[in-house]
Parts: C-alpha cells; structure tokens; sequence
C-alpha cells in the first residue's frame, strides 16, 4: 500500500518578527565629552593604574577615602556651607576586604561605560547590573549603595560627583512653576529644548535626575522654595509666581540631591536670591533648610555642590507665631523635636555660628509649640497669598541667615 503522502510543509526556518529584530536600546544622543567627563574617565583610569601597579609590585593596594561625619566638617560665614575636613580613612586589599575592593573597581568600570556611552544608571539598577558577577555580587542594596557612597567620597576630592559618575538616585526631583524657561536637550539628538515653566495650566515642571546641562532664561526677582507640596500648589493654583514675579519650587520635605542642584546653578548663573517658607520646627530648621543651605555631614565632601549658601529663612519663625496670631494654630513640642532643637544648639556648627538662630530656637523652647506653614489658613485659605508673604517680602533684613 502506497504511504499517504503527509501535507505538511516542511519545516522551514521562522523568520524573526520586526519585535524581536527591532534593537531594545533607546537610541541616545552620541556621548560628548565635556570637562567633567573627562576628568571623571582620568580619574577612574589612574585608580585602576595605580592598584594594578601596586599588584605588579607585590604591594598590597589600596583605596583612600574622606571620613564623612559631622565630626569632620567645619563650616564658616565666609564660605557658608559644610566643608570637609582633612579625616582620611585607608582600605588596604587584605582577604577580608578582596569582595569589597572587587565590587569597587566592578562599579567603577561601568561608570566608566556609562560616561563613554552617554548613558546612566539608577542606585536600584548598579544594584541588579551586579548579580552577574558571580561572587563579587552584591546581596542588598544597602551594601551597593555603601559602595557607591566611597566612590563618590574618593572622586570628590577631584572636584567630582555621583552625577558625573553617572549614578543616579531613584528619588523624584521638586516641582518648579513661575517665570522660568528651562532649556533642556533632547535625549535622542541633542537639539536644545525649552521649557516655559508657566504653560503647566494646573501642574507643573518636575525637576530631572541630573541638571547640570540645563540653562535658564528668567526675568523673576526670586526664587521661593517652599517645603510642603499642598503649600507650593496653592501659590501657583493661584499663580502667585506671577503677581511677586518670582519662581516657585517645591521641596516637598527635604529637597533631593537634583532640587538643591537646580536651585544652586538657577541661583548662580541668574544671580538669583532664594528665600525659604519652611515649617516653624526644630526638623524644619535643622534639616529641611539646614540641609539646602549648608548640606549635611555625611555628604560633607559634596556640599560645594548640592548646597545653596546664599539661601535666607523667610519663615515660618518663632517670631511669626506673635506677629500673626497664631498661638492657637500651633502643636505641642513633641520629644523628638526638643531633642532636636538642642542638638542643633550643642552640635551643629551652622546654627553656633549665628547667634540670630540660636536665639530663635531658645525662643521656640520656650514657647514650647511648632506652628506649619497652613497654620496661616487660620485668617483664610489665601491670607498667605494676600497678607503674609507681601508683608514678610517687604522686610527682609528680618529673614534669618
């Protein structure tokens, strides 16, 4: 009996679909080295030199790095933000710290890349790239983000930054509103974007990761940085940025590595002043404002950067809760925030230098309450709009430094 002949086709090879041939990279706009990439790059390669030397030598390498702790700043009026003292700390490649020294270099080879290729990665994103690397990978994010920290210590004492590193952090930026055109480039081709800052209707312009390519073209007399997020709304609901004719970014706590950023080169290259509404409270003073002012400890050798020395205290001050009323609008002092309140007064070098400040936080003890920015509403929703800030604005000799 003669074999049916089977139908089937013959297996033939599957053509791929235009998914799967189409590349999954983005295409980005081809790397131009300017300055700091360069010096980034120098700096990554004489690192690997000088340990792969110490190996050809038979001498143990090593890395040196900033001891970052409010105990080794200084701050002064003169240079107004936290400066790094000279505390070094050394790890020597031993058998204890071979994984530690392994994960460095693996880090700093893709920032590497990353600077080559125009590229970036979040802190989230250095974390995964490392579970292939066999032993050497990292178990949490922790200890990646503690890695990442002593590159950043290391490279800052070349001037350098974690952006410049390419590193970012997965926090969003503050929101921007008033009169301000931010020109941007396109990721793609590196064409100049720009940005009305007063065409968001009811939103607004959020702040990038990195900032340090953007410009700006404003005719505003000042930048109000605001801490909470409601308050910011409010002002520019009601388009306050256009009747003081300033520009308005909110922090919405404490600011973002990129919020101080952008407020220190929009502040610099506009010759800008920055006035501060904060919440009238020990966490307010010595965190929200400290923090945009003159930094902090632990980020002591990048202050110079992220920090904004010419930032004045409009209020919410002790002084604000007898001048506007509002000794029925206020909270308790809670523990925390009297803990607080002397630390700063016993600890913080920024607030021992100013008298002006450690008068007020005395005062706030005394009077033992802390009042929020929306403590205002009291007198009504917009008496902060009408009353408040034009009243505050006409007197800045009484702004705290």
């Amino acid at each position: 009996m003669a074999k049916k002949k089977s139908s089937k086709k013959p297996a033939s090879k599957k053509k791929p679909s235009k998914r799967a041939a189409t590349p999954t990279t983005v295409k980005r706009a081809p790397a131009q080295l300017d300055a700091l990439d360069k010096k980034t790059l120098r700096l990554i390669e004489s690192t690997a030199l000088r340990i792969q030397r110490s190996i050809f030598k038979r001498i143990l390498p090593e890395l040196k790095f900033p001891v970052r702790s409010l105990a080794n700043v200084k701050y002064s009026k003169g240079t107004g933000y936290f400066e790094l003292g000279k505390g070094r700390k050394s790890r020597a490649l031993s058998v204890n710290t071979v994984k530690n020294f392994a994960q460095t270099l693996r880090l700093m080879s893709i920032s590497k890349e990353m600077v080559e290729n125009n590229d970036f990665a979040t802190k989230r994103e250095a974390y995964y790239v490392s579970k292939n690397w066999g032993d050497c990978k990292f178990n949490e994010q922790s200890e990646s983000d503690t890695v990442m920290d002593d590159i950043e210590a290391m490279a800052s004492l070349e001037g350098l930054a974690r952006e410049q590193l390419r590193f970012y952090p997965e926090e969003h930026g503050g929101s921007v509103a008033g009169n301000l055109v931010v020109i941007d480039r396109d990721t793609e081709t590196g064409d100049p974007i720009e940005i009305d800052c007063t065409a968001f209707g009811s939103g607004s312009y959020s702040v990038p990761h990195s900032v340090e390519h953007l410009k700006f073209e404003t005719d505003a007399k000042f930048v109000l940085v605001i801490e909470t997020s409601g308050m910011f709304q409010r002002l520019n609901n009601h388009k306050y940025w256009k009747t003081a004719k300033c520009i308005l970014v909110s922090m919405g706590g404490v600011p973002t590595r990129a919020t101080r950023r952008f407020i220190r080169i929009l502040s610099d290259t506009k010759k800008l002043p920055v006035y501060c509404f904060v919440d009238c409270d020990p966490y307010g003073f010595a965190n929200i404002y400290r923090t945009l002012k003159v930094g902090s400890g632990n980020a002591a050798h990048i202050n110079r950067f992220f920090c904004v020395p010419q930032a004045r205290y409009l209020g919410v001050t002790p002084q604000d809760i007898i001048d506007f009323k509002l000794e029925d609008a206020t909270h308790k002092l809670q523990p925390v925030d009297i803990k607080r309140a002397h630390d700063a007064i016993k600890n913080d070098p920024f607030f021992k230098a100013h008298p002006a400040w450690l008068k007020a936080i005395h005062r706030l003890l005394k009077m033992g309450v802390r009042a929020e920015q929306q403590a205002l509403a009291k007198w009504g929703l917009n008496f902060v709009i009408e009353e408040y800030l034009p009243r505050k604005l006409k007197d800045k000799q009484s702004f705290l430094p």
